[in-house]
């Protein structure tokens, strides 16, 4: 069901938008976690190191592909808050449209790349090989990505952010049955691991298809829709394009720090995926926070809301950095027993790297509730240039600690380039996010004024 965001408290209406989303995090997370338990108990450490060697390079082709869908979806939300419902059908047409182009661009392109990938990022030659066929497998489902993505983009983008959840819990399970049948009784690797990831994912987006259908007549396009304009082909891609780049940015950074650590050796590897699970598995609630304060802003920018924008960016920055200290000191006093999920305890090496990296994350996590919000309220109303700045701060201070830091200090500087990236990032973003409210607020002001004349 459609639901506006424009009317009612802002706190409870991000916090309800917020829950679904953090609910289906936490299945995709799981699931991360529980294929990567399944590799590591059933395949060994090496085949976990593996499925980790490439995962700045996953975040960068994947966050993309999540990042455009996002982009997509702020000028349907702000179409749907003003309830120009014609033009949003427009937008929802374009995007579809170059969601299809995206996929055969990324598809192809990736594929043939990969084995170029690899080596850039300095995989060890133990492993490389199944890197190779997990990473391969991923790229080859790159469509199926996109399709989730996007239509569960649109439906958040007019207020329902629980019918995502559903498929999400749905992919979820089925991808943990089809990876227990892939590994262990077809016996197909880690390649198997990959083959139940994308299988999961294209029934999810198939179903979400046919959901949207049915329920949202809202949604439906007509004849009248279906129609290619260059200026919404501009404006879907100045949404779209730079809010992909924003976590492709990020990313970069991400693989520099990727293969300074795969240089350190496969039991630093095996170490960092595990840490870098958990690290992903506690950052679910960002996220949904974050998504639900940049929906949130959408809507009332587009109904020229500017006191309800405010209000919700205090309250989410609030939710947000709360949650970051209770994260962080999970992390810093209990991580290396949840390194345990993924790692034999006679791993002794493996397990101290883990904990480790997840004991000195713990300190900043905080900074990622400032982060994540600001950096996706700013996206939100319209300054995705801006937003994507902040992922250019962030991959400058990574690739500065990974190249300066990490020969002299080796694994300990890889636990705290995060950290650096978090900081820079929020540093920038704060004061940007705050003048960009200003000044909407300001032009509303004097489009008022003159049209009061």
């Amino acid at each position: 069901m459609a639901k506006s965001m424009t009317e009612g408290n802002p706190l409870k209406l991000i916090l309800q938008f917020a829950l679904p989303l953090l609910a289906g995090n936490i299945f995709q997370q799981t699931y991360n976690m529980v294929d990567a338990a399944i590799v590591g108990r059933y395949l060994g450490t090496k085949a976990l190191a593996a499925i980790g060697a490439s995962a700045s390079v996953q975040f960068l082709v994947m966050g993309f592909c999540i990042g455009i869908c996002c982009g997509f979806g702020i000028p349907i939300a702000q179409r749907f808050g003003a309830k120009d419902y014609k033009n949003m059908r427009s937008c929802i047409f374009h995007a579809g449209f170059l969601v299809v182009v995206a996929a055969v661009i990324l598809t192809v392109v990736c594929s043939l790349l990969c084995p170029q990938i690899l080596h850039l990022l300095s995989t060890p030659d133990d492993i490389y090989q199944n890197a190779y066929y997990y990473l391969l497998v991923l790229f080859l489902g790159i469509p199926f990505s996109l399709l989730y993505n996007l239509l569960s983009g649109i439906l958040r983008a007019v207020g329902d952010s629980k019918t995502p959840f559903m498929f999400l819990v749905f992919s979820t399970v089925l991808n943990i049955v089809l990876d227990l049948f892939c590994i262990v009784v077809l016996k197909w690797g880690c390649a198997g691991a990959a083959i139940a990831t994308i299988t999961a994912q294209a029934v999810s987006g198939i179903l979400c298809l046919v959901y949207i259908r049915k329920h949202f007549s809202i949604l439906r396009l007509s004849g009248s829709d279906c129609k290619i304009k260059g200026s919404m082909v501009q404006l879907m891609l100045m949404m779209g394009v730079p809010m992909g780049l924003q976590y492709s940015i990020t990313a970069i950074g991400s693989m520099v720090m990727q293969s300074a650590n795969n240089g350190l050796g496969s039991v630093y590897v095996s170490g960092f995926t595990a840490g870098m699970r958990i690290k992903q598995f506690a950052m679910c609630p960002f996220d949904a926070i974050a998504t639900a304060v940049s929906t949130f802003c959408s809507q009332n920018l587009g109904a020229a809301r500017f006191d309800r924008i405010k209000k919700g960016l205090r309250d989410g920055i609030a939710a947000g950095i709360l949650y970051g200290i209770f994260a962080g000191l999970v992390l810093i006093f209990w991580g290396g027993i949840l390194s345990r999920l993924f790692i034999s305890e006679d791993e002794t090496e493996v397990l101290a790297a883990s904990a480790k990296y997840l004991q000195c994350l713990g300190f900043f996590y905080w900074s990622l509730g400032i982060l994540n919000v600001c950096r996706m309220s700013v996206q939100g109303l319209g300054y995705s240039g801006r937003a994507i700045f902040s992922g250019v701060v962030e991959m400058v201070a990574r690739i500065v600690v990974s190249k300066a830091f990490v020969p002299v200090f080796g694994f300990t500087a890889i636990c705290f380039a995060d950290q650096s990236a978090w900081v820079s990032g929020t540093i920038y973003i704060v004061p940007v996010c705050i003048l960009c409210v200003k000044k909407l607020t300001k032009q509303s002001a004097v489009r008022k004024g003159g049209s009061d004349k």
